[in-house]
């Protein structure tokens, strides 16, 4: 628990060396930076027209007070709560793993944020729309360094430093107040005939270690994947007490087999179809949010039950809701 902490400690070190060396003086200057495919791209110094493939760069730029105009989805007609349902208002540019490029153009954007592996492979196509800069999102300990890149395009970098040190006071708050004698274990996982549950240094998964959870799909290997299939024999075995399941609509297969009435999870009512804030966790106000349900479903004794939409009301500026 505690070495969680101590990383995001340090990446609030991280953003602060993040800030300097920018400008964000004149309309049309340029600044540099190196994306996670470790490509330097060069973005416009303020851009106006965010286009997001993936609910990440909405959720930064949302809790800087920037509206973008283009989104992908998760769950095609669902939008989140977790932004308020905000995507509403953004062009709808098709599935995050799929985006559709003709429509991503339509919106004629001034930047693309992107999810690196649904569009490393279409990044030529992507650059001839606008400049496109692409990150993981997939672990705890980068969420601080994206956060403070993004913010930094996004010409707000002392907000996203003030992001980083809130998340890390409230990480080590939540840790503190929880039961030091007790850890649930437990999955995160997307439901299926075979689920696929997300290994520790998964953000979500980070999360919920951090506030004293025993992740049955344990670490990940190295240079491994960050999910792992895992058969409901397996799980049976390992006998979850709490299960997270990424709520992807109304087919769930994993419910009809015989095996699923005899996980402890399931015999005590404590499965839990969440929301897309626990896919599209390293943004700052899903990370936020699933700390808040996390040591809720796991403790719920200890702390209350989360209003997704009044949480995430308290980080987007109020001219951003509108």
């Amino acid at each position: 628990m505690t070495r969680y902490i101590q990383k995001l400690a340090y990446m609030v070190g991280v953003t602060a060396f993040l800030m300097s060396g920018a400008s964000f003086a004149d309309e049309g200057a340029k600044i540099s930076i190196k994306d996670d495919r470790g490509v330097t791209v060069e973005v416009p110094a303020q851009p106006k027209r965010i286009a997001a493939i993936s609910y990440f760069a909405d959720d930064v730029a949302l809790a800087l007070g920037v509206k973008p105009v283009a989104s992908t989805y998760m769950t095609a007609g669902r939008e989140p709560d977790f932004l308020l349902g905000l995507t509403s208002q953004m062009k709808q540019i098709g599935q995050r793993a799929k985006p559709n490029l003709e429509l991503l153009s339509q919106a004629k954007p001034d930047i693309i944020i992107a999810i690196r592996r649904y569009t490393v492979g279409s990044a030529a196509q992507l650059e001839k729309i606008a400049p496109y800069v692409a990150y993981n999102m997939e672990l705890l300990e980068e969420s601080d360094r994206e956060i403070a890149e993004v913010a930094k395009l996004l010409g707000k970098p002392e907000r996203g430093v003030e992001l980083n040190k809130a998340f890390a006071a409230h990480l080590a708050e939540f840790a503190g107040k929880a039961p030091k004698d007790v850890h649930p274990r437990y999955a995160i996982m997307w439901g299926g005939a075979t689920p696929f549950a997300f290994h520790n240094e998964n953000t979500a998964a980070s999360i919920v270690n951090a506030i004293g959870g025993d992740n049955i799909a344990g670490p990940k290997d190295a240079g491994g994947e960050f999910g792992i299939d895992l058969s409901l024999e397996t799980m049976l075995e390992k006998d979850p007490e709490v299960l997270f399941i990424y709520d992807s609509g109304p087919d769930r297969p994993h419910e009809g087999n015989p095996i699923w009435s005899q996980l402890t999870a399931v015999k005590n009512n404590r499965v839990f179809y969440v929301g897309d804030q626990w896919v599209e966790t390293n943004g700052p106000i899903a990370r936020e949010i699933v700390l808040r349900e996390a040591a809720h479903y796991l403790y719920p004794d200890t702390f209350p039950a989360v209003d997704v939409r009044a949480e995430a009301a308290k980080i987007i500026p109020a001219e951003a809701q509108k």
